[in-house]
C-alpha cells in the first residue's frame, strides 16, 4: 500500500484580500509560515514521507522550503501541480471576476463555464487534464510502501479529488473547499489500482 498526502500551502498575502492569484508570485503572510511550520510537525508526526512533489509557483515553493524544516526528503518541482492560469483575469478579486465576467462563473453560467480559456489562460477543463495526468503518472511510478508528499494548491486539489468521487465539474469547484495547509490523504493499493480517500480537507493541526 502506498500513501499519497496532498497538501495545499499556506495563507498568502492574495488570500487575505481575495485576489484570484493563478501564476502570480503571492508571498506568503506571516499566519500563512505559522501555518505551514504547524503543517510540517503534524506530517512528521503522523508520517515518514519519502519524496516531495510541488508546484513550482511561488507560495508552494516558499511552502515547501518552510517544511524542510521538519522533513528530509528530496523535493521535484513540477508546472503540472500548478494552480489555474487566470491570464489577464489575474489579480481581480474573486466578487469583481463573477459580477464581471459571469460567463466564467460555475454558478451562472453551468458546466460551459468550465471549458471557457480567459484570455491568455486555462480553462478548468484544462487544468483537470493536466492535474489528472500527472495525478495517473505518480501512481504508476510509486512503489509499495512509499509515501508520498505533494504540495499543491486549492483548484488543482478539489479537481482531484472531483474525479475520485466521479463529480461533475461544477459540483467537483462548487460543492468542495480547502483550507490553507489543508492535508489530504490517499491509500493507493499497486496491485489491483484502487484508491481510497483517507481524510480530505484536514485543517485541525492549523
Amino acid at each position: 500500500m502506498t500513501t499519497i498526502v496532498v497538501v495545499r500551502h499556506g495563507e498568502t498575502t492574495w488570500n487575505q484580500t481575495q485576489r484570484l492569484q493563478g501564476w502570480a508570485p503571492a508571498p506568503l503572510t506571516d499566519l500563512g509560515q505559522e501555518q505551514v511550520s504547524q503543517l510540517g510537525t503534524t506530517l512528521t508526526e503522523e508520517y515518514s514521507i519519502d519524496r516531495i512533489l510541488s508546484s513550482d509557483l511561488y507560495r508552494t515553493e516558499e511552502t515547501v522550503e518552510i517544511l524542510l524544516e521538519h522533513i528530509d526528503a528530496p523535493v521535484t518541482f513540477e508546472s503540472a501541480w500548478r494552480e489555474r492560469d487566470m491570464g489577464l483575469y489575474q489579480g481581480l478579486p474573486v466578487t469583481q471576476m463573477s459580477k464581471r465576467f459571469p460567463q466564467y462563473d460555475l454558478e451562472e453560467a453551468g458546466p460551459e463555464a468550465a471549458h471557457r480559456r480567459p484570455e491568455s489562460g486555462e480553462s478548468l477543463v484544462d487544468v483537470r487534464k493536466r492535474v489528472l495526468e500527472r495525478w495517473e503518472t505518480t501512481l504508476t511510478e510509486c512503489e509499495p510502501g512509499e509515501t508520498i508528499l505533494i504540495v499543491t494548491h486549492g483548484g488543482p486539489i478539489r479537481l482531484l479529488l472531483g474525479h475520485l468521487k466521479n463529480l461533475d465539474i461544477v459540483k467537483t469547484i462548487m460543492e468542495q473547499s480547502q483550507g490553507n495547509c489543508a492535508i489530504n490523504e490517499f491509500k493507493v493499493d499497486c496491485k489491483t489500482d484502487t484508491i481510497r480517500i483517507v481524510c480530505e480537507n484536514d485543517t485541525g493541526h492549523c
